[in-house]
């Protein structure tokens, strides 16, 4: 495991954009990796999706230990908690500051991603 004071995974993680995290299967109880991006906003970390239903964060609802797995200008393995976010006005605040996310949500669509879409802020 690695330590996010490292000099090359905090550069890393103000800026690459796709991770894999590792969750833990709510029902398996087995090891679940998948691709994903990320979006540092204001010094804090999140993970989200589009709209929809997602396995990743039905696992870190029920477990919300997850390993963040940075591979892009560095690799890192970094145990992370998930902090679920459910407040609306918190969601739209995430939503329309993470830059990364200015090409699908704007302010005319951006009601359906705070109905809809799973958010979590991720811890290390």
């Amino acid at each position: 495991m690695s330590d996010i004071n490292d000099p090359t995974v905090a550069a890393a993680l103000a800026n690459d954009l796709i991770i894999d995290i590792t969750t833990t299967g709510r029902a398996s109880g087995e090891p679940r990796r998948l691709e994903i991006w990320y979006h540092a906003v204001e010094g804090r970390y999140y993970i989200t999706g589009r709209p929809g239903p997602r396995s990743w964060y039905a696992n870190l609802l029920a477990n919300p230990q997850l390993t963040f797995h940075l591979k892009q200008s560095t690799q890192a393995d970094l145990p992370a908690t998930a902090r679920p976010v459910t407040d609306p006005e918190e969601k739209r605040a995430v939503f329309l500051s993470a830059q990364k996310l200015s090409e699908y949500i704007n302010n005319q669509n951006v009601q359906d991603w705070i109905d809809a879409s799973p958010l979590i802020e991720v811890t290390f």
